[in-house]
Parts: structure tokens; sequence; C-alpha cells
């Protein structure tokens, strides 16, 4: 029996009406979907230590364990099974790799994603997709839904020529900020809603230098408050280790702790 074939009866029989687990049996696709994205960003954190193996195969597990599930629960209801699963995207995988399955010559990577867009919007004008953007789903976090966004238009043409222009545009959209920060008359929300269209637009803008720089913007975020946090903490500890509080200590004082922080790196 391999293990997949393992996994499968398994949540076979935790689903059973009768002698089943009743938890399992009572999931539905509603409340899957927060266990599926908890598993997801588990098998995220596990990817950024790839030498602890133990883990990153459990998380790898976990994550193919909700696609298990799924199967099972439609399995039971006559519409898929696991194999339909894994035979759709054998089946795209081969379709969309001509290059390597066909005789379509790609030697290099940016000819194969844009040969894998054309692909693509060949197989959608069978949908009901009309549009390059069509299908970013509109569930990721907003930096990464914003990269995924600009790298569909940037598929078929619609992108800057290289860094340069989404710098500028970074100094312009940091300049329209400044000027609707300072026109600003409260902390009203009612008064923060040009400033929050600005703030996305250079948001935007700096997820499209993350592209252009081949680094992923949430990624790069995710690191950055990683290194953030580990410093914050450093100088909680310092301020306990001289029997302060924080909200007891001056901004100069605390500033002085982060630096300590930062050189201790």
């Amino acid at each position: 029996m391999t293990g997949i074939e393992r996994l499968h009866d398994i949540m076979v029989r935790l689903r059973d009406p009768s002698k089943g687990c009743p938890w399992d049996r009572v999931q539905t696709l509603e409340s899957l979907k927060p266990c599926l994205l908890e598993e997801t960003y588990e098998l995220l954190a596990a990817m950024d230590r790839p030498g602890d193996q133990a883990n990153y195969i459990e998380e790898l597990g976990d994550v193919l364990l909700q696609i298990m599930f799924q199967s099972v629960m439609a399995e039971a209801e006559g519409r898929f099974t696991f194999d339909d699963v894994a035979n759709a995207v054998s089946d795209k995988l081969v379709h969309r790799h001509p290059h390597v399955f066909g005789d379509v010559k790609a030697d290099d990577p940016a000819t194969v994603l844009r040969n894998w867009e054309q692909i693509k919007q060949l197989e959608h004008r069978k949908e009901s997709r009309h549009s390059a953007l069509d299908g970013v789903p509109s569930t990721l976090p907003g930096l990464l839904k914003a990269q995924r966004t600009q790298e569909k238009a940037a598929r078929v043409g619609f992108d800057w020529r290289d860094a340069a222009g989404p710098l500028a545009k970074i100094r312009e959209e940091l300049a329209e900020l400044e000027a609707e920060v300072a026109k600003r008359k409260s902390d009203n929300p009612a008064d923060s809603d040009a400033v929050k269209r600005e703030l996305g637009d250079l948001l935007f803008s700096v997820a499209n230098l993350a592209r252009h720089l081949k680094v992923d913007a949430e990624s790069a975020v995710e690191l950055t408050t990683s290194k953030f946090s580990r410093r914050f903490r450093a100088v909680e500890a310092g301020a306990k280790a001289d029997g302060r509080a924080l909200k007891d200590m001056s901004i100069d004082e605390m500033e002085a702790l982060w630096r300590k922080a930062k050189a201790s790196e």
C-alpha cells in the first residue's frame, strides 16, 4: 500500500458516518477553510527552516491532509476523487509544458512564462474568464496579491522596462502621500480616506519594485517584521534587566536599548 493509499483509507475511515471520528464527520468545506489557511502558513514557516527535515515533512503532510480531506468528502458525495485532482493537475502540467512534452522551443524562464500565460489565456477562453487578471485569488494577502496582479499584467506586456520605472513611481507616490498627510486636518477616519488611497498607491509601487528586483514582497516584509520583533524583545529584556518597564522609559532611553540590540546582531 502506498502512502497516498494509506492516507486515503484513513481519511475514509475517519469520515465514516457511524464508526468515524465525531469531529472529522461534521466538518464542512466552510469549517475547513481556516484549517487549510493555518496549515499553509505553518508550511511556509517550515520552508524557512528546510534543515529541520522532520518538521518540513510534517507540515507538507498537513497540507496534503487538507487536500485529501476535501477529496474524500467529494468522493462520498459522488463528485470527484483524489485521483481526479491528481490527474487534473497532471494534465494541466503536460499541456502547459509543450517545451518538455511537445516540440515547442523555450530556452529560458521568461519564454516559459510567456508561453504559459498564452496557453492559460487560450484555456480560459473556454471559461468565463475575460481578463488577464482573472484567476488572482481575492483572499491573498495584500502585498502578495499586488505582486500576482502585476505579474499577470506583465505577462501580456503591460509593465515597466526595468526597475527604474517603479523606483520613479515610488518617489512620485511618496510625494503625493506627503501632500495628503500635510492637508489632513484631524485623526478622524473621514480625513484619512485620501491618505489611505495614497498609501495604498505607494505600497503597490513598492510591491512592483520588489517584483522587478526578483524579491517576494510578502517574504521581505515578514523578514523585517521578524527582525523588528527580535530587536524589540531585546529592548524589553534590557529594560527588565535594569528593573524598568518600557512604559516608564523615555523614547531616548528605549532608542539606546534598540541601538544596543541592533549592534549585538
